[in-house]
């Protein structure tokens, strides 16, 4: 592995990820909710900054394409475990999140499975969109609990349900493209036709 300026970034928006609800641990609200926000949108930039420098340097790499889309999902993975613990199992907010977990282990496990075809399951435009739109409503759900532990009611209940909308359209996204490579993966999941025995001819 080279340690590139693109790989060092996915390397710490990983790092970021657990980062997030550490946060809660060593402050008190609203204190944890702003750094936990500003270090998961500094973390989600890293997304964009460290494809677009490895492909204008020329630097992508194995290691990059493997880490990315794990550093992806242990943000949004454990963004969301905060996120719902804090809001007290809210089914707003405990629906859409199921959903999107759902959807990550399952598309995880068709990749395991699949192997050396896991290729056919390239990340498409529809799933770029959904990381977006995940992150974006993570993001916003942060800010709730710093305006409401900060005192702050009207911006409160402007992000929560900004970050409620977002968050489902977010949870829709990620159903569709859960379903698109499930649709690619399906052939290989077929078992073979066994031959009738009562076909067989006695040489």
């Amino acid at each position: 592995m080279t340690w590139t300026l693109p790989n060092i970034l996915t390397v710490l928006r990983l790092l970021a990820a657990p980062g997030v609800a550490v946060m809660f641990l060593f402050f008190l609200r609203p204190w944890a909710d702003w750094f936990a926000l500003v270090l998961f949108v500094v973390a989600a930039v890293t997304d964009f900054v460290d494809g677009y420098l490895a492909r204008a340097w020329k630097q992508e790499s194995k290691f990059g394409a493997m880490l990315d889309p794990i550093a992806d999902k242990a943000m949004v993975i454990i963004a969301l475990l905060v996120i719902t613990g804090f809001s007290g199992m809210n089914p707003w907010i405990l629906l859409p999140a199921t959903l999107i977990l759902f959807r990550e282990v399952f598309v995880s496990g068709l990749r395991e499975f699949l192997g050396a075809k896991a290729g056919l399951l390239q990340v498409t435009k529809l799933a770029k969109w959904k990381t977006t739109a995940q992150m974006v409503a993570i993001a916003v759900l942060f800010s709730t609990g710093a305006f409401e532990h900060g005192g702050h009611e009207i911006g409160s209940v402007i992000s929560w349900w900004t970050g409620i909308v977002l968050l489902w359209l977010a949870a829709v996204l990620t159903l569709m493209t859960g379903w698109d490579y499930f649709s690619k993966a399906l052939p290989f999941l077929r078992d073979a036709p066994q031959p009738d025995p009562s076909e067989r001819r006695v040489p």
